[in-house]
């Protein structure tokens, strides 16, 4: 299982949200660049950088974080928040984006999603499955939708595309356990994903439990940041 640690970010500073009330922020680090380098040299291979503010927003708005990172870092970076054009996505690969990371766009407009996959290739794109009550959430979790999870990612799996993050909105920055009965439902309905868990992990057992459920990759976010999770116990192949 791969292990993807998070960085979030508004106004170009590392932080964390509780249940995605932004409202209930927390800056960690006002330079993402170092948080990134420090997990590079603990031997960790890809990052998810959250733009909150293009999510918000509906358009990429910290796209130089995104380039910094690419840049000065060899990290795999999935991208996501406020990738909605054919230009914003444009953005996020020549910034440095290994994968577009979608989220509203692939419930809002599949017709453009497609169009990008076929342009640029399906192994480009991760869609983010943001739910509650099983539920898809969308616009960074600001906006509620009656399309079930299991129902959103079997469509799309059957169009090419294999990498979906989950995040259980209800868990997300409380560091009170994944929801593991929700990806065990969702792999055991539908077979040939790769599903990556996000939100709520707090510790190395979180970690064997979603590995043992058969998920792709964990994105850890503030277990590291609030020292529940050492760096040093965290591999890329966990």
């Amino acid at each position: 299982m791969q292990i993807i640690p998070a960085i979030d970010i508004i106004e170009g500073k590392c932080v964390r949200l509780s249940k995605g009330d932004y409202s209930q922020k927390k800056v960690y680090n006002e330079r993402p660049l170092e948080v990134a380098k420090r997990f590079e040299d603990a031997g960790l291979e890809r990052l998810h950088l959250v733009d909150l503010d293009g999510a918000k927003a509906g358009e990429v708005k910290n796209w130089k974080v995104l380039e910094q990172i690419a840049g000065k870092t060899s990290l795999k970076i999935d991208f996501s928040g406020g990738i909605s054009s054919d230009k914003s996505v444009e953005i996020a690969f020549n910034s440095g984006a290994t994968y577009a990371a979608i989220g509203s766009i692939a419930v809002k407009n599949e017709l453009l999603l497609m169009q990008w996959v076929a342009r640029y290739g399906a192994d480009k794109f991760i869609l983010g499955a943001d739910v509650l009550d099983e539920k898809i959430q969308v616009k960074g979790w600001t906006e509620a939708t009656d399309i079930h999870i299991i129902d959103f990612i079997s469509n799309y799996s059957k169009k090419g595309i294999q990498q979906f993050f989950c995040t259980d909105i209800s868990r997300d920055g409380l560091l009170q356990g994944s929801a593991l009965d929700l990806y065990k439902k969702v792999l055991s309905e539908i077979s040939n994903i790769q599903l990556i868990a996000s939100g709520g992990v707090s510790s190395l057992k979180d970690l064997e439990d979603l590995k043992a459920a058969g998920c792709y990759g964990a994105i850890v976010g503030k277990a590291i940041y609030e020292g529940k999770i050492n760096i040093a116990d965290l591999k890329s192949d966990f």
